[in-house]
């Protein structure tokens, strides 16, 4: 006889005839109609023994279920609904039924096995007996199986309720759902109880024993007797001497000097002498493992091809010449001697420049191994030169721990964010890098774990950082700086065309060529929607656009042999912009630019001053920081002190009260670059001159009117380029900078050297002159 039941698949759970079964399901009619399909109380209980596996491959499930009936229904506030199933009986399964809302199955009823009603009863007789000193024997076993069990006379019904009552696994009891004849699953169930009864036996006898060896100083140990006696049971109480055996091989095959063999030989023999119960064998053990994974002798091979070196360089990094050819020098020089210590640079730049990836493109052009550690926020020097062996959990530091997984010992190896490293009552990092960093001392290295010198002299080590200001000076003499300033707009763009989008489009599996993005596109997402000195967020941009032209293709709103990404598809992909730069403001009295060096890269900084009837107070506002507003001190006094010169009324500075203020009063604005700014100003607004907005200026004053020298003015140049500034006041000696600047803009912009405010404010006379 054949029918049709619904079907509800079990992961990892098996439902036999007799037995009750709660499960939890989910209500949603998108997915499975709970009222329907239980309409006839009456379900198929099929069984998944992968429960890791989230499709349902029906021609792998088992060719036997479970009808079950729903004795119980209860909806729980959490959306499911708990079902309470008892098992009725097997039957076998012919084909599945699957639509797109639920599983059915024809299903055909099994016949019954027909049993001699005296052997039934001395099987179940015999099965009752084993049950009771089964439950008697083991104390995890209910007594109320033997109520339940005690008056049935069905021999399949007994082995029904039995089986899932054993301390046996979901296979096992799957087995039990797919045998048919209840004379073969009586001698599974005996099978299952002579083996429990025999394991705990062994299990108790193990606690015997033990209990006998051990005393209570020996209890946090019982779990490693209990392994140790386990395997004496088994005859495998010679694992120590095959570990022996083991690392002496290893120390056999190791490629150090004798002294470092001869060290690892005494700590195996000590290994060997200790006691299996000793606290210190894991210390012990654990510092051989140290010493022989180690790559003392172990040296890659250069590459010694300089052109090929060079070319990969520069397929994976525009400009950057100097690092480039430090480079070259470096391994020219090796090639002629042989022996040659590893360079030590320090990379100094805003984020986002490349300073990482360059890092490990150098690694990746030599035929170097490559890793990196960041002690940026490091306040403990035992992190990097380790600690104690005394000390319980002690471990090597990172500088060895890197070597370990470089299995080199010239691999290049970075150190990133030491600009940021902190000095605490916990030590002071930055001194211990001393001895890493310093050419003379580091083929000497000495981790406090490892105990004995190791020669880091052949490890080219590349450090990065943001700031060289917070470098500590110790640490700086022994770096090679090489400053990898932030890309003007127009790096950016031949970046983007030859670096980015390439390996972008090359990620994501579509051809480059099939997306077209002008230089004018680009500019405008680099101009209004980054803020930065370096290019991640653009590659992170860029990315955004190419997934979601993959998107409309993969939903096929497009057919693409070209891609064109038009102003309008970057407003749709990325939103409105993001950033506004400076635009300078109207010629006007009391309003000059400055120029500022911020996070981001170069900006103008626009300076308001105003006057009114006061004491002579001077009010700053904007957040400026300690040094704008000592800037803004220098200036007031220097104008006082020279007012004739610059035909001031006097009463005027010490009758008002003047406020400065420079806009955008959220961003905190600091350093020593506004100087001449503030001065102009000021002298703007008291001899009621304007000032072209088209001119700003950088530089720092002092009270005898020299101007001070600044940093930044690549940055600063490319910011007033864009903000369409076509001359600047610079320091005379920063003239040497004026080399960095890229050539499209020094054709924007006039740069005017000046030695002293005095020379500045006659030049500005001569130009207002002429304007007039």
């Amino acid at each position: 006889m054949k029918f049709d039941l619904p079907v509800i698949i079990l992961k990892g759970l098996i439902l036999l005839p007799n037995n009750e079964l709660k499960i939890d399901v989910i209500i949603d009619k998108n997915i499975l109609d709970t009222s329907e399909m239980l309409h006839d109380s009456k379900l198929l209980i099929v069984s998944d023994l992968d429960a890791l596996e989230e499709t349902i491959d029906l021609e792998n499930l088992p060719k036997y279920g479970t009808i079950a009936k729903v004795e119980q229904k209860i909806e729980l506030p959490n959306g499911m609904m708990r079902l309470t199933l008892f098992g009725l009986e097997r039957v076998s399964i012919e084909s599945y039924l699957q639509d797109e809302k639920n599983l059915d199955a024809i299903v055909k009823k099994i016949t019954k096995f027909s049993i001699n009603k005296k052997e039934e009863e001395v099987i179940i007789k015999k099965i009752l007996k084993e049950m009771e000193e089964y439950v008697k024997d083991l104390p995890y076993v209910s007594n109320s199986l033997l109520e339940t069990i005690k008056n049935i006379k069905s021999l399949s019904k007994l082995t029904d309720i039995i089986a899932p009552c054993l301390q046996i696994d979901v296979k096992r009891l799957l087995d039990y759902l797919l045998c048919l004849n209840p004379i073969d699953r009586s001698t599974m169930i005996l099978e299952d109880i002579y083996q429990e009864k025999e394991m705990f036996k062994v299990e108790r006898n193990l606690d015997v024993k033990l209990k006998k060896e051990l005393d209570e100083s020996q209890k946090e140990y019982l779990l490693r007797e209990k392994i140790k006696v386990i395997k004496e049971e088994l005859g495998e109480n010679n694992l120590i001497e095959n570990d022996l055996d083991g690392l002496n091989k290893r120390l056999s095959e190791l490629k150090a000097s004798s002294f470092i063999k001869e060290k690892i030989h005494r700590e195996i023999k000590r290994y060997e002498s200790l006691p299996a119960t000793s606290p210190e064998i894991s210390i012990v053990r654990n510092y051989i493992e140290w010493m022989l994974d180690l790559p003392w002798n172990d040296y890659t091979i250069d590459n010694d091809n300089l052109i090929e070196v060079r070319e990969k360089l520069d397929a994976s990094h525009s400009g950057l010449e100097k690092v480039k050819s430090r480079i070259i020098e470096y391994l020219a020089v090796k090639q002629l001697t042989n022996c040659l210590r590893g360079p030590i640079l320090c990379l100094v730049g805003p984020p986002g420049v490349g300073k990482t990836t360059l890092a490990f493109s150098i690694a990746e052009a030599m035929h170097r191994k490559f890793v990196k550690i960041s002690v940026g926020g490091v306040n403990d020097e035992a992190e990097l030169i380790g600690h104690r062996r005394t000390y319980l959990g002690a471990s090597p530091g990172r500088i060895i721990s890197s070597l370990r997984k470089a299995k080199s010992s010239n691999p290049v190896f970075l150190i990133d964010e030491i600009d940021k490293m902190t000095k605490t009552f916990k030590g002071d990092p930055a001194s211990t890098l001393l001895s890493v960093l310093d050419p003379e001392q580091n083929k000497y290295f000495s981790d406090n774990y490892i105990e004995e010198e190791y020669d880091l002299s052949k490890v080219m080590f590349i450090a990065t950082a943001n700031y060289i200001e917070e470098i500590p000076e110790a640490l700086k003499d022994r770096l090679e700086i090489v400053y990898l300033s932030g890309y003007t707009e127009y790096e950016k763009l031949d970046i983007a065309k030859k670096y980015l989008l390439p390996k972008i489009c090359k990620e994501h599996g579509i051809n480059y060529d099939c997306i077209v993005i002008k230089d004018e596109i680009l500019l405008k997402i680099i101009r209004c929607y980054t803020k930065e000195a370096g290019v991640r967020e653009l590659e992170r941009l860029l990315a955004s656009i190419v997934r979601k032209i993959i998107t409309s293709l993969a939903t096929r709103r497009i057919n693409m042999n070209k891609f064109i990404v038009d102003a309008k598809k970057v407003e749709e992909y990325l939103g409105q912009s993001l950033y506004s730069y400076h635009k300078p403001r109207k010629t006007d009295i009391g309003v000059v630019n400055g120029l500022a060096y911020t996070y981001y890269g170069g900006d103008i900084l626009p300076i308001e001053v105003s006057c009114f009837k006061g004491t002579g107070n001077l009010i700053l506002t904007g957040s400026l920081g300690e040094v704008m507003k000592e800037s803004a001190l220098v200036a007031i006094n220097y104008i006082k002190s020279n007012y004739k010169m610059f035909k001031i009324d006097y009463d005027k500075l010490i009758n008002n009260d003047i406020h400065i203020h420079v806009p955008d009063a959220a961003i905190p604005k600091d350093g020593p670059s506004a100087g001449i700014a503030l001065t102009t100003a000021l002298i703007s607004l008291f001899t009621d001159t304007k000032i072209d907005h088209k001119i700003a200026f950088t530089g720092e004053i002092t009270l005898r009117g020299n101007i001070l020298p600044v940093g930044g003015l690549k940055e600063k140049c490319i910011g007033a380029a864009r903000s369409e500034i076509v001359k600047i006041y610079i320091p005379f000696d920063n003239q040497k900078d004026l080399e960095e600047i890229p050539e499209e803009i020094k054709q924007k912009i006039e740069f005017v050297p000046i030695k002293t405010y005095e020379e500045l404010y006659k030049e500005m006379r001569k130009n207002n002159e002429k304007n007039r």
